[in-house]
């Protein structure tokens, strides 16, 4: 049995620490306790969003600089991301707005066009999979075409249920325009963030729930029809909209059979929300697709937060991790929208250089050990939490995930987000290892035979 174990600190990036077995159990050192039968499901892997703005700017470099960057962020000796996120039409990190058919009235799609993508987002999509031929493809509207929704315009406004089964036509076409470039797309949602109009300062759409049962009814009625097996994942909003999908799966149960799937944001709620809905309905699937590093807070220093987020989401049953851009600027651009993120990788607007978030710093440590098909399994580490004469200084508890590769591997991620040392013990392979967590500190322990 071999371990290896590589640590993320303030003060080193996924260096590699000895790894030995100790002789006895510590007194006092926190257990890690992993159940031998893992969950139901497995990992489909992580990725970011591909978005119109980070392929405007990857665009721009130099092809050699740009050759460099995405075998770093897709090739196997780097984060070997192996799923990307792109919208359907414009984001709000998009460098303009539009929709694939801006021609009011146009209910035979006869203008429908993806003309726009040819200029920089397909030529980049291209790259990446040359990178990674298998790349698993989400693709997430920000708005139907104005003319479909309340107000008619691509920023704001409610989904119209008469235009569902002209959108599900709007969905196969763009299919198809995808794939006559090469391109192929593996799943779709209905809407980002259904549930907001951003107030109309960015591109996005409002849809009922009945409204989007029955669209993905209807798209998957056509899917069928035409021979295709594309997934469906629905909502694509926050962890705390779980009550939403519980309604529309009581009240649609062929939402099942139509093979819907859920995927979850993280700006409001936590993954254990997760937890009724597996309960229910205990073969669905889940999904985490948006989240993202933002420029002034802990931008490059957040490893433990993106650690933390990936464990928790990978312990809830979530199957695939995506993040937000994949590149941006040092002021967040372009950006149509209201918001300031970051991108996974920063490029400055005047130099060219390079600079990486904590969240490529997490990736590099999940994606980057864990094969698609790995297996999670429940873990569980006793805290020693001390008592609440320290409080309201405790800290948090140490965060905790365990995977199986295909390959038979075995993955360890402890984050420790605290100022203080942790110490960890852990019986595998009929010997205790020992792992010290550094203040601040994402680590990972690879077992192989």
């Amino acid at each position: 049995m071999q371990a290896r174990k590589f640590i993320t600190t303030k003060d080193h990036f996924y260096i590699e620490e000895p790894m030995m077995p100790m002789g006895a159990p510590m007194y006092g050192a926190r257990t890690l306790t992993v159940e031998n039968q893992p969950q139901d499901g497995e990992i489909n892997g992580f990725g970011v969003a591909i978005t119109g703005s980070s392929c405007y700017l990857l665009n721009q470099m130099e092809e050699k600089d740009r050759d460099a960057l995405l075998e770093d962020i897709y090739g196997e000796e780097g984060l070997h991301l192996g799923v990307g996120r792109i919208s359907i039409g414009a984001s709000d990190y998009s460098p303009e707005l539009y929709t694939y058919d801006d021609v009011p009235g146009d209910r035979e799609l006869k203008h429908f066009s993806i003309e726009r993508e040819k200029t920089y987002i397909l030529p980049m999509l291209k790259e990446i999979k040359q990178k990674r031929p298998e790349l698993f493809l989400l693709g997430s509207p920000w708005s139907p075409p104005a003319w479909m929704k309340t107000g008619e315009y691509i920023c704001g406004g409610f989904m119209r249920e008469e235009f569902i089964d002209c959108y599900a036509d709007y969905f196969l076409k763009y299919l198809d325009a995808f794939e006559a470039e090469g391109i192929c797309v593996d799943a779709v949602t209905p809407q980002n963030e259904a549930m907001t109009d951003q107030r109309g300062v960015s591109p996005a759409c409002i849809w009922h729930p009945e409204t989007e049962a029955k669209f993905i009814l209807a798209l998957r009625k056509k899917l069928t029809r035409a021979g295709k097996d594309t997934r469906i994942w629905m909502l694509d909003h926050d962890y705390d909209y779980w009550k939403r999908v519980l309604w529309q799966l009581q009240q649609y149960p062929q939402l099942l059979e139509a093979g819907a799937e859920v995927a979850f944001h993280y700006y409001g709620g936590d993954a254990t929300h997760i937890y009724p809905l597996k309960e229910a309905f205990p073969t669905l699937k889940f999904h985490f697709t948006e989240g993202g590093p933002r420029l002034y807070d802990h931008y490059d220093s957040d490893w433990c937060k993106w650690g933390m987020a990936m464990a928790r989401a990978l312990n809830a049953g979530c199957e695939t991790f995506i993040g937000w851009n994949l590149m941006l600027d040092e002021l967040g651009r372009p950006n149509v929208g209201p918001f300031f993120c970051g991108g996974l990788v920063t490029k400055d607007s005047r130099t060219g250089e390079l600079s990486y978030s904590g969240q490529y710093r997490a990736f590099k440590h999940f994606s980057g050990l864990i094969q698609p098909g790995a297996k999670v399994h429940q873990s569980r580490l006793d805290q020693n939490l001390p008592g609440l004469f320290g409080y309201p200084n405790n800290g948090v508890p140490v965060e905790c995930c365990a995977v199986t590769n295909p390959n038979g591997s075995h993955i360890l991620h402890l984050i420790n987000p605290n100022e203080v040392k942790a110490q960890v013990q852990y019986f595998y392979g009929g010997k205790w290892w020992y792992i010290e967590l550094l203040p601040d500190t994402l680590a990972s322990v690879v077992f192989e035979d």
